[in-house]
This record gives structure tokens, sequence and C-alpha cells, in this order.
């Protein structure tokens, strides 16, 4: 592992949606052979479990408008443990690289000369397909597949290209949504996104306490209502993600497309 991980060196490493078993090897060792870790919240409990006792950690976590650190806090943190010549994880929930802030990061510590690798994680777009058995795109209803965030800036409106998020035929996962679900809603109906397009709203995905909970566009901000602030949310939009197998034939059949047994 040495000449993976050199002294001196940071590593933003992704820790996949929570579950442990998810957490890819390479991960796992970089864990394990760390000096000093810097976690976000939505890293799980059972992952953190894993670093060693003689470990430093630090929680920068950032959660509904509560942060530990800001950026560039963080920014500075990092550099300064590497430049003291210590092995540094960057612990990040999800893949780094999916609304991770990783390149960030990476532009800091590259002005500091202190080198920078990813270890990428599972996304949590991907864990709630496979948890609830569906599948992100589907021949002939989603052949198309978007991530967006729906967190803005404290007092700065949800900017987004509606008219192309509301395109049918594709598949729309949107992350830290809770908060904005009824706006999502409301703008994609209005963008011309039917009103009846199934979602799906996968909670602690993972996590002992997953939830997944199926409905349509137009009930969306209802469907919400019973999520606390601290349960990670992940809403996914599209014909892919139906209830049901039989949900998405009667919709194939109501397209016009062909459907073999």
């Amino acid at each position: 592992m040495s000449h993976e991980f050199a002294v001196g060196t940071v590593w933003l490493v992704g820790a996949g949606p929570g579950d442990p078993d998810l957490l890819t090897r390479k991960a796992e060792r970089l864990i394990a052979a760390a000096d000093i870790i810097f976690y976000d919240a939505l890293v799980g409990p059972g992952i953190l479990a894993m670093i060693p006792p003689d470990v430093e950690r630090i929680n920068v976590g950032k959660r509904s408008g509560r942060h530990s650190k800001d950026q560039g806090s963080i920014n500075d943190l990092l550099g300064a443990a590497a430049l003291a010549g210590r092995r540094v994880v960057r612990l990040k929930g999800g893949d780094p690289s999916v609304f991770g802030r990783s390149t960030e990061e990476i532009e800091h510590l590259a002005r500091l000369g202190v080198a920078v690798r990813v270890c990428p994680g599972i996304t949590a777009a991907s864990a709630a397909a496979a948890s609830s058995g569906t599948s992100l795109t589907l021949r002939g209803l989603a052949r198309q597949l978007t991530f967006v965030t729906a967190h803005a800036r404290a007092g700065e409106a949800l900017d987004l290209d509606w008219s192309t998020l509301a395109r049918s035929g594709s598949t729309l996962a949107v992350y830290m949504g809770r908060a904005a679900a009824g706006e999502v809603s409301r703008q994609l109906i209005a963008a011309g996104r039917a009103a009846d397009t199934p979602v799906m709203v996968a909670v602690n995905i993972s996590l002992p306490t997953e939830r997944i909970i199926h409905g349509r566009l137009s009930a969306l901000a209802f469907l919400v209502e019973t999520i606390s602030d601290n349960d990670p949310s992940l809403l996914i939009i599209g014909e892919a993600v139906a209830k049901s197998s039989s949900d998405r034939v009667a919709r194939v059949e109501a397209c016009g497309i062909a459907v073999s047994g």
C-alpha cells in the first residue's frame, strides 16, 4: 500500500451510500492506511466503525444548512495535514465526483503542490436502483439519465433547465431533493412532464433504515412529508422506476411500443 499512499498525499475516497459491504476494496485499504480522515455527514456509521482507533478523524460534514466547516476551511485543513507529511483521506458519501465538490479540493491542493488522487464510490442513484429492483434506464422508455442537485445557495432560487429536464424518455435523479420536492414537481409539470410520471423516493439507501417510496410526480411534495431533515433522500423521476413491471408494460403499450413476452 505504501506505493499507493505516500506520505503527504491526499486521497478523495468515495464511501458509497452507507453500507460497508458496498465500499470498494481499495477504499477499505486507504482507510486502514490513513493517518488522518476528514469525513462527511453522509458517511455511514458502519464505515466510520472501520476506521482504526489510532487514526485521527475529523467531522467536516454539511447537512441541511448546518455546516461544521465551510469549504475553504476544509481545503485548508486538507492542505495543512498533507504538508505536515500525513497520509490524508477525505471520505465522502457516494462518489466524490458526483456533487462532492471534489474539483474545489483538488484545485486547492494542486496549488499547494500536494499530490491528490481519487477513489470512486457507488453513487446513491445506482444503490437506489439496486435496492428497489429497478433500472435507471429502460429500452423504449428511458434512453437518457440525468443527475441534478436540488441544493442551492442560501437565498438563491433553484436554477435548473426545467424544459430540458421535463422531456419524456428520460430518467431524472435529483440529489438532495427532499426540501425542494414541491418545487421540482411544480416546475417539471409546468414544463410539460406528465403529472402521472412515476417517481421513487429513496431514503437512507442501503442502510437498515432504508425506505423506498413510490408515487406520481404530482404527489411528490406529499411523498416526502414524513422524511426527516437528517435522512439523506434521493428523488428519481421517470417511467423506468414505475412500481412494478406491469405498470411499466402498461405505459409502454400506451406509448404504442410493442412488448414481447
